[in-house]
Formats: structure tokens, C-alpha cells, sequence
């Protein structure tokens, strides 16, 4: 980056700021370029959505407001389009998709959003809301309900309970919920590429997630992650990469050597970048990490995660790693 009053060079810096939304002040690591010879300091878009980013989690995290991808989640699980899902809660024609491409929602709102993720809720408002469907699309819906509520749909929910835990996006989330056909996508695309053993699959995990949230504010997967003597891993990795294999996103095969035995992961399947569950920054990141640790084996990889203060500040008491320690990245 070229400073744009001297033409020279520039230093990306980051410092605690206050920052108001809504008449609410919510502090965040701030960053900013500064140009080295005038000491003038700008931002780019990139450098203000990050900025940007940061506030919006935190309001969001404080008043209980979905995040984007929770809110385009909660409609799909019920098979609504955006413009009947805003029927259902009785909002505007084109409002629920604006909330989906970004905009922020009102409290009242965003609350009224997170209580239809509720089956039971949705079950209310769409009883409620039935003569706003054709009689065809309420019949549709409603079975899509109980599917949610007692067939398939129900399974993946006790699922992702029992792997997870948490329901509520946070800082050690990524500010984004877990969602598994994305973890299995992302165990996939690693698999494929790198055909990477456990320790060094948990590390290619980690530097997806907190490389993307470094460059954007939130996370790829929504998992949370802990500082274990070999570098920080996914919380429940075991099960996690368990529940990979048994759906077939990836494969894995003990590999015998003088002193332990350990599972590869690979793929006879992989898929293109289009059809993965990806945006174009997360599929960006991916490669990025892919590539950065391809040449490497599993000791160097470990290697480079115990440079990082994410490892070294919690690995004493085995401790979750807050993403902040994103902005912190030594190796990327």
C-alpha cells in the first residue's frame, strides 16, 4: 500500500477506539493506514467494512440481533423465499431480504427473528400469518415444520447441540454459529489439497478461521478453539472430523510409522470451488492457507502455530482462544 499524500510507504496500524452505533459506544481494535513520511493517516474500504464489522458484532452480540447468515439459515430451514418469510413476521415486502444481504434490523426485530429459529415460535407466527399464504404454500410450509421439528431436521439440530453446545454467535465463535455441511466443506477442501493427519488438519482449521476473521471480522466456521500442548485446535475435533467421515464428506486411513500410528485425511471426491458452500473471501483464505502449508509436514506446522500469541497466551491453563487474537497473526 502507497501512501496517497506522499506516494511513499504506509504501516498498517490497529488501536483501541471507541466507536458509536445507534447512540451506543462499543470499543474495538481499530485499524488504519499511516503513512511513514507525513505521519497522515487513512483507511481503505477493506480497512473501514473491517472497522465496520467489528462495531456491527458487538451490537448484534449485546441485543441478541441474528447475524446475516443466521437470518438466511432460519428462513431456509422452514423452505420460505425471503418475501414470505417477511409475511410471516409481518414485515415489510422486501425487509427480510435486506436483512439477509446485511442491514441491520431493530431490536425488536432482530429479537423477533432469533424467536423464530424456535420451532415451536415459528409454529405460532405461521398460524398466525396463515392467511397471508396460498393454501398450497401453508401446507408446504407446515410439513417443512414438522420435519424441523420431528424428522430429519430435528436430528441435525441435536447434532449440532451435542458437538457444539453454544447457540449464540460470540468472539470465540467468530461471530458466526457453527453449521456443519460448512465444517464437513471445510475438512473437505483441506483433505483434498493437502491430504493433511489430525494435528496438522486442526492447525490448516485454525488459520482459515482466525485468517478470515482477521481480514473481515468474522469467522469461516463458527467453531471455538482451545490451546492444547501441540497448538490451538477445534473444540471436540475428534467428533467433529468423526461426523466428516461418517457423512461422507472425507475419508481416513491410519498410516503406521516407527513410533505411533496416525489417521490421514483424504478425499476420492473433491469438489469444485463453485459448488462449495463458500463466499469468494472464505474461498480466497482457504487457498491461502492451503497453499501456505502444503510443503509442510505435521512438526513444521506445529512449529508455526506455537509462534503465535493465540497459543501462547492460553496454552497454560488450556484455554478457548478469543478471535481477536485474529488481528494478532504472526504467520499470515
Amino acid at each position: 500500500m502507497k501512501s496517497p499524500f506522499t506516494g511513499g510507504d504506509t504501516e498498517l496500524k490497529k488501536e483501541s477506539r471507541v466507536l458509536e452505533y445507534r447512540k451506543d459506544p462499543f470499543e474495538i481494535l481499530y485499524h488504519y493506514y499511516q503513512c511513514v513520511d507525513s505521519g497522515e493517516q487513512f483507511t481503505t474500504t477493506e480497512i473501514d467494512t473491517l472497522n465496520v464489522n467489528q462495531v456491527h458484532n458487538k451490537y448484534r452480540e449485546k441485543y441478541g440481533i441474528p447475524f446475516t447468515d443466521e437470518i438466511r439459515d432460519i428462513r431456509e430451514k422452514y423452505g420460505l423465499s425471503a418475501t414470505k418469510m417477511s409475511e410471516v413476521l409481518g414485515l415489510g415486502v422486501n425487509v427480510y431480504r435486506n436483512y439477509e444481504a446485511g442491514e441491520m434490523p431493530s431490536v425488536a426485530t432482530g429479537r423477533l427473528i432469533r424467536l423464530a429459529q424456535v420451532p415451536d415460535e415459528f409454529s405460532r407466527l405461521l398460524e398466525m400469518s396463515r392467511n397471508a399464504l396460498e393454501p398450497a404454500e401453508y401446507e408446504r410450509v407446515k410439513k417443512k415444520l414438522d420435519s424441523v421439528r420431528h424428522g430429519p431436521g430435528k436430528m441435525e439440530e441435536l447434532t449440532q447441540k451435542l458437538l457444539f453446545g453454544h447457540t449464540l454467535p460470540t468472539i470465540y465463535t467468530g461471530y458466526r454459529v457453527p453449521d456443519l455441511k460448512r465444517i464437513g466443506s471445510m475438512i473437505r477442501f483441506f483433505a483434498a489439497r493437502n491430504m493433511p493427519f489430525t494435528t496438522a488438519l486442526n492447525k490448516l482449521m485454525f488459520y482459515a478461521d482466525f485468517c478470515h476473521f482477521k481480514a473481515f471480522g468474522h469467522s469461516i466456521s463458527g467453531i471455538s478453539y482451545k490451546a492444547l500442548p501441540k497448538g490451538p485446535v477445534p473444540e471436540n475435533y475428534g467428533s467433529i472430523y468423526d461426523y466428516a467421515v461418517k457423512h461422507d464428506f472425507v475419508k481416513v486411513e491410519e498410516k503406521a510409522f516407527k513410533d505411533f500410528v496416525g489417521d490421514q485425511f483424504f478425499t476420492d471426491n473433491p469438489v469444485a470451488d463453485e459448488d462449495l458452500p463458500f463466499s469468494e473471501s472464505e474461498l480466497r483464505i482457504l487457498h491461502q492457507v492451503s497453499e501456505k502449508f502444503k510443503n509442510k509436514n505435521t512438526r513444521q506446522i506445529v512449529d508455526i502455530s506455537h509462534e503465535e500469541p493465540a497459543w501462547k497466551d492460553n496454552v497454560d491453563d488450556y484455554g478457548r482462544i478469543s478471535f481477536e487474537y485474529g488481528f494478532d497473526l504472526k504467520n499470515f
